[in-house]
């Protein structure tokens, strides 16, 4: 594309510019979607849940402007380029929920505090990345394709809420998208407590537009450029995996949206950390906790797969884009993660 860039150089910028974003958004503005459950299940707050909503409403209109002004074809992207499987967004998210809620992070939330200095992270990030592989493509990748096999669509419509409307009503697709939208916002803005918080408004913005920003630069550059590369936005779940494999094999493969996307998250992080001064090295000193982590982030990792997202995967990028998938899978994840953070409150334990 560029004499001193390439395609994938590019694109890996681009996935940073919007992971920074996550990253600051997580360190400055407590974005967290674990902390939003516990907030409201336990906290008798639901702020950081509206933030959450905001965030997703500001995606979906970002991305459907995108969609209007021939910036982003929709159908391009994995989310509704898949058959959509029930059983998988219900499945997978359970898993992904209850094992976010062993290991006390997702795979952002584990990112972000890994930028604050927290080492318990570390081993968690790993350990999801190692299980999304193992899952994809490893030992149980034939039970996965067994089990939830991901067909191609041909010619149906694609599985997202605001083509089916459109293919319904004969309604133009992006107004119907923006409308809901806008419709989103407004329900995140009836809470007081939220509008009194113009910080934790911002970051939810800012949340939002990581994920247009995404889907707009790679798009952008897989239609000037000569490389067969997707159209993709935020996820942590995959990417983590892959950017383990660049970290060892950066020489035999090219860099990817993806690696930039967990590295601007990482740094994101890190500097927010160091403008509020709450960088400091944390490890783990109970080893039962460690082992919970551990199997937490395991399962996550394949519930992830399974669900072919985690919480920023469906429950911001593929939900910007309405895909139906989306709130099945957000649903999931929180009863699973309601069903985790309930046996650890109440005492559960590994078995010794």
């Amino acid at each position: 594309m560029f004499a001193w860039m390439t395609e994938s150089q590019l694109v890996a910028l681009i996935g940073m510019f919007g992971g920074i974003l996550l990253g600051l958004a997580a360190r400055l503005g407590r974005f967290c979607t674990l902390g939003a459950i516990e907030d409201l299940l336990y906290g008798g707050s639901d702020t950081r849940l509206r933030m959450w909503g905001l965030a997703v409403g500001t995606a979906v209109i970002g991305s459907f402007a995108l969609i209007g002004s021939d910036l982003l074809h929709a159908e391009e992207s994995y989310y509704l380029s898949i058959r959509w499987m029930p059983m998988a967004s219900i499945v997978g998210g359970l898993m992904f929920g209850y094992g976010m809620a062993l290991s006390g992070n997702c795979g952002y939330g584990a990112i972000a505090r890994l930028g604050g200095g927290d080492l318990r992270s570390f081993v968690i990030v790993l350990v999801m990345g190692i299980s999304t592989y193992v899952t994809l493509y490893g030992p149980l990748a034939p039970i996965r394709n067994a089990l939830f096999f991901q067909h191609e669509l041909t010619n149906d419509t694609p599985p997202g809420l605001a083509h089916y409307i459109a293919g319904w009503s004969g309604l133009a697709l992006a107004p119907i998208g923006i409308v809901i939208g806008l419709a989103i916002c407004a329900i995140a803005l009836m809470s007081k407590s939220l509008r009194q918080e113009p910080q934790a408004i911002f970051w939810s913005i800012m949340v939002g537009v990581a994920i247009t920003s995404g889907w707009a630069g790679s798009q952008w550059v897989s239609e000037i450029g000569f490389e067969a590369l997707p159209v993709v936005s935020h996820s942590f779940s995959a990417p983590v995996g892959e950017t383990i494999l660049f970290a060892m094999t950066g020489s035999l493969r090219p860099i990817s949206f993806a690696v930039g996307s967990v590295a601007g998250v990482w740094l994101g992080a890190f500097i927010g950390s160091m403008i509020r001064g709450h960088f400091r090295w944390e490890a783990c000193d109970d080893p039962r906790e460690l082992r919970r982590q551990i199997v937490g982030a395991a399962i996550m990792g394949s519930g992830a797969v399974i669900a072919m997202g985690c919480t920023v995967g469906q429950g911001m990028t593929a939900f910007s884009l309405l895909a139906i998938s989306a709130p099945v899978t957000v649903l999931a994840i929180f009863a699973g993660a309601a069903f985790g953070l309930r046996q650890l409150i109440e005492g559960f334990r590994i078995a010794e």
